[in-house]
This record gives C-alpha cells, sequence and structure tokens, in this order.
C-alpha cells in the first residue's frame, strides 16, 4: 500500500512530472522496469521477422540464379551448335 501512495504522489499536477524528473531529466526507477522487458520482447520479435525475411530473400534470390544460369545455359548450347 505504501507503494501506491508513493505512486500517487509522485507525480505534481501543475507539471505532470516527478520531482526526480524536473531535476535529473529521467524517472525514478522503483522496482522491476516493465518497460524494458516490452523493449526486449519487441527487439526479439524484430529480429526474427529480419531472419524470416533474409532467408526468404536469399531462396528468392538462389531462384533467381538458378533461372539465370538455366537460360544462359539454353542460350550457350544453341552458339554451338
Amino acid at each position: 500500500m505504501a507503494l501506491v501512495k508513493f505512486a500517487i504522489n509522485n507525480k505534481i499536477s501543475a507539471t505532470k512530472m516527478s520531482l526526480f524528473m524536473a531535476n535529473y531529466e529521467k524517472e525514478l526507477r522503483i522496482g522491476v522496469d516493465i518497460r524494458r522487458k516490452r523493449k526486449m520482447e519487441k527487439a526479439m520479435k524484430f529480429t526474427e521477422r529480419m531472419k524470416k525475411v533474409q532467408e526468404e530473400a536469399e531462396a528468392a534470390l538462389k531462384r533467381a540464379q538458378k533461372e539465370m544460369k538455366q537460360q544462359t545455359d539454353r542460350e550457350r548450347k544453341r552458339t554451338e551448335v
């Protein structure tokens, strides 16, 4: 209950910020920082998406390379005959 009272009284209504924020330009950390966990989850999801995009791009490039090689090989066979 003391933490709840502290959190409620921690902000000054006129400035809408705590005295700590006004003095040091950052919030006072009390206990676990939930925002950090959310940021970490977002970063992990982003890296997973980027890995998937890279894998798809790599597969597309390999397909394109294979098709180009097949077309080039067909052209070479025609000129050699």
